[in-house]
């Protein structure tokens, strides 16, 4: 008599699952054929015959979490495995921006930039009213209150869950090669500074944006086109001629010793060197985080927080420069945040403290961060073109009556003159380029 028995248990094997199919049950319900054999008496032994026995089927299954990205439900799902995982991949990945959205979100942010760079140059000359006699106190103030900020909001953003571990783990070896060139960029200018007549600083200041190209193609391989460097030429020059305003270059630098220009230049190439290697740190980042973006508070934070701190060796040297004896260094700067806050016994000529120290004060905070988004979202030499556009409307806007400001200055012919090849080189390094990139980075 043949019973019919239920399905096995499934039974775990070195990680997999080894389970039975119905085949044992139709083992035991079916009768199998039978053969027999007669021996010498006769007589007749039946034998089950081997060949006509349906064997059980066993299946191999790998043990998959039920909340495994792809799980295999059944042997229907595993004969298209393949294709099925890579539709439910490629579904599941976001779609990466067009480039039409890319473009306007470059525009806007853009335009943002070049709004607060335009105010913040206002602010600070509006600033410097009460500051007058206490600038080396406001930019010290601005360099260090800033790391605070900064890491304040970084802190919180890492406590959302936007910042994550691995933006944290990037190599701070570039903060401090950006720390450090930014520091020295600030010393070497001021030190320079003291030394040159004021319209030859904006001229030597124009090599920034030359530096900026040729670092670009050093340290990040970018190509640019004759557009492209045609322009950024023109802007430069068109800013050096609207600053100027026709001042006579030819006698500009007599009697000034060679080495002062040429730390005028090294300055920009200081800060210009800091610019590139931000933008290197989010071009590498994006192959390091893979799917993820790396956040610009992190770039910010340690970046401004080495400088903070090669600036705070450096105090000695700049107060010097500044013509403040460094043992005096801790009464100049009681003083200047009395001025600052417009409170004490000695606030005579701080009129219009704290509010537009303060205005100031936010609006660079505002600007230095759109500015550093421009350089994640593009590029730094076109965060460099957007500040050299601020300039010329700028100086438009402080030519008229403002409050606390003497009145308006009637600007030359040769301001609309730069203004307008600084616009022209804008142009021409804007224009569509061919269709081979010639910008890429290798």
């Amino acid at each position: 008599m043949f019973l019919s028995q239920p399905t096995s248990p499934t039974k775990s094997l070195m990680g997999y699952s080894v389970s039975t199919t119905s085949s044992f049950s139709h083992f035991f319900s079916v009768p199998p054929s039978l053969h027999t054999y007669t021996i010498k008496n006769g007589a007749t032994i039946p034998f089950l015959s081997l060949s006509s026995m349906p064997l059980p089927r066993l299946y191999l299954r790998r043990r998959v979490p039920q909340d495994a990205p792809f799980h295999l439900a059944s042997e229907t799902t595993r004969r298209a495995s393949s294709t099925t995982r890579n539709v439910k991949a490629q579904a599941s990945l976001p779609d990466p921006p067009s480039s039409s959205s890319k473009t306007k979100r470059v525009v806007l942010v853009s335009a943002l930039t070049i709004a607060l760079a335009v105010a913040n140059r206002v602010l600070y000359k509006l600033a410097l009213v009460p500051m007058k006699n206490h600038p080396f106190f406001l930019a010290q103030f601005t360099t260090f209150g800033y790391v605070i900020i900064y890491f304040l909001i970084l802190f919180a953003r890492y406590r959302s869950g936007i910042v994550t571990d691995e933006m944290i783990g990037l190599p701070k070896s570039r903060f401090v090669a950006i720390g450090a060139l930014e520091a020295l960029g600030v010393a070497s200018g001021m030190a320079a500074a003291a030394m040159l007549p004021g319209p030859a600083i904006p001229i030597l200041s124009q090599t920034f944006l030359v530096w900026q190209l040729s670092f670009s193609v050093l340290l990040l391989g970018r190509k640019y086109t004759f557009n492209q460097i045609s322009g950024c030429i023109l802007v430069a020059i068109g800013v050096a001629v609207a600053v100027t305003s026709g001042s006579d270059s030819g006698q500009m630098l007599s009697g000034v010793e060679s080495m002062w220009p040429v730390l005028m230049i090294a300055s920009s190439a200081f800060q210009a060197g800091a610019s590139i290697i931000k933008e290197f740190v989010f071009v590498d980042a994006e192959a390091r985080l893979k799917d993820k973006s790396l956040d610009i508070f992190v770039v910010n934070s340690f970046g401004s927080g080495f400088q903070a701190l090669f600036i705070f060796l450096f105090l000695p040297f700049l107060s010097k420069l500044r013509g403040i004896p460094f043992a005096q260094l801790p009464s100049y700067l009681k003083d200047g945040a009395g001025c600052f806050l417009n409170i004490g016994a000695d606030t005579s000529g701080c009129n219009g403290a704290p509010l537009l120290p303060l205005l100031y004060v936010g609006t660079n905070l505002f600007f230095n961060i759109s500015l550093l988004s421009v350089v994640k979202i593009s590029s730094a030499v076109v965060a460099s073109l957007i500040v050299m556009l601020s300039v010329p409307i700028s100086i438009y806007i402080l030519s008229l009556p403002l409050p606390y400001l003497e009145a308006g200055a009637t600007l030359s012919p040769f301001f609309l003159f730069g203004s307008t090849v600084l616009l022209l080189g804008l142009i021409l390094y804007s224009m569509p380029q061919p269709a081979k990139d010639g910008s890429e980075i290798s």
